[in-house]
């Protein structure tokens, strides 16, 4: 369903986690095959005062292969796969390069990030991958991700990234993607062939009808830099949508296209029907298949309903066999289930450090692993009409707020926010 009407205010201006799909038409020079350093540096000066508001950024960056096949003076024409892959690996060093250089001439700090669609599917390196994007976060880092081309089979191909940042995003919980482009959004028609065509500003539901709009995907030929089309862009905000993430699809031809964005330059803006944490928390709770179960004593229930991780002294026993990152239940002592979550350890470890505090782990593992056997954000408590009050647990109060101070130190729990805010980003003076 298609709203000619923008919405209220730019969804962008309320994020607290954005991700930025950069293009290699807007990062490349079509003539060249040189980096446009200026459009760069502009969008550098986009970024700083987001970061210094406390918003979590990241890019996800089209453009190696393109800066690799001018190094490496390949022909024109088409590449092969293996041209593809060696012209990637190439052009990844100057494009980590130039994104440090610029973006660190602003005061932010980068850190480049090599991904396949293959990572976003597998659960483990899901974890994996989620959990580094997390610490860099943490740090006020911006990651920059690139799908990892110089190992794809059949990745390379038109709209990867589009697709890429769409799964990235839901990875870790955005609340904003927005897909820059050559067009500043999505028409009811090829505005290039149709006049009449009008831009479709505001999209709360993708229709068959919506998705007609975006054509087909453009034919890949020698002389274009991108490689993605509308087509590639609806199907990503589709996934991103799922996820409970706001996405755009805006022009970035222009210099500052953020700043412009949030000023409300027009856009198609879809929306979602839930949060990212709602959407989460549903897609655990309802689309995995629990591979096994934690039994916990009434102190951790206490806490899990109050909404803290679980840790590793409340659990009592455990059953069935899993792996790090798999689906299990969370059951009180009476083996009534409480909760569904992604533990942290696979099952012969976790059951290593059943009942031990947190500083024990180290030793009795022999590596350094999670404060939590399931983190808060990776648990949906599942029991109906459960009391939520500490006595009605048969804790007294004192107990209660003993296990939640417990809890705190052992973990170094956050605050509730979806995202949890960082130091804000102090970046470098100008020179005068």
């Amino acid at each position: 369903m298609a709203n000619d009407r923008p919405p209220a205010g730019p969804p962008l201006a309320a994020a607290q986690r954005i991700v930025v799909k950069i293009g290699s038409s807007l990062l490349i020079d079509r003539q060249t095959n040189e980096l446009n350093r200026g459009w760069l540096a502009a969008l550098a000066e986009d970024l700083t005062p987001l970061l210094e508001r406390g918003t979590d950024v990241l890019l996800v960056s089209s453009g190696a292969i393109a800066l690799g096949r001018r190094a490496l003076s390949l022909p024109e024409g088409e590449l092969r796969l293996e041209e593809s892959q060696a012209a990637a690996a190439a052009g990844q060093i100057d494009l980590a390069h130039a994104y440090r250089e610029i973006l660190g001439a602003q005061g932010l700090k980068t850190a480049q990030i090599l991904i396949t669609l293959a990572d976003t599917e597998e659960r483990r390196r899901y974890l994996n991958a989620r959990n580094t994007l997390e610490t860099l976060f943490k740090v006020g880092a911006i990651p920059v991700v690139n799908e990892n081309d110089t190992v794809a089979t059949t990745e390379i191909r038109y709209g990867d990234n589009d697709r890429l940042a769409a799964r990235v995003a839901a990875m870790v919980s955005a609340d904003c993607l927005v897909l820059l482009s050559d067009i500043d959004g999505l028409y009811t028609a090829d505005p290039r062939r149709d006049p009449s065509a009008r831009l479709i500003e505001q999209v709360a539901d993708i229709t068959p009808e919506i998705e007609a709009m975006g054509g087909e995907a453009p034919a890949r030929t020698a002389e274009a830099v991108g490689s993605g089309g509308m087509v590639t862009k609806l199907a990503a905000a589709r996934i991103a949508v799922g996820a409970g993430c706001h996405v755009a699809i805006a022009s970035g031809v222009a210099h500052h296209p953020l700043a412009r964005l949030l000023a409300g330059e027009r856009a198609t803006w879809f929306e979602p029907r839930s949060t990212p944490r709602a959407a989460r928390k549903n897609w655990i709770a309802a689309s995995l298949a629990p591979t096994g179960t934690l039994t916990i004593d009434p102190g951790a229930e206490a806490a899990l309903l109050a909404g803290r991780s679980l840790l590793p002294a409340g659990v009592k026993a455990l059953t069935g066999t899993f792996g790090r990152g798999d689906a299990v239940i969370v059951a009180d002592l009476d083996g009534r289930e409480l909760a569904r979550g992604l533990v942290a350890y696979a099952a012969d470890d976790a059951e290593a450090i059943l009942g031990r505090k947190t500083r024990d782990i180290e030793a009795v593992l022999g590596y350094r692993g999670r404060s939590e056997m399931i983190h808060r954000d990776d648990l949906v408590v599942t029991a109906v009409n459960r009391p939520a009050s500490p006595n009605s647990l048969g804790l007294d109060e004192s107990a209660a707020q003993r296990q939640e101070e417990i809890g705190q130190k052992q973990s170094g729990q956050e605050t509730s926010e979806a995202h949890p805010k960082r130091p804000a980003i102090k970046p470098k003076e100008k020179p005068v």
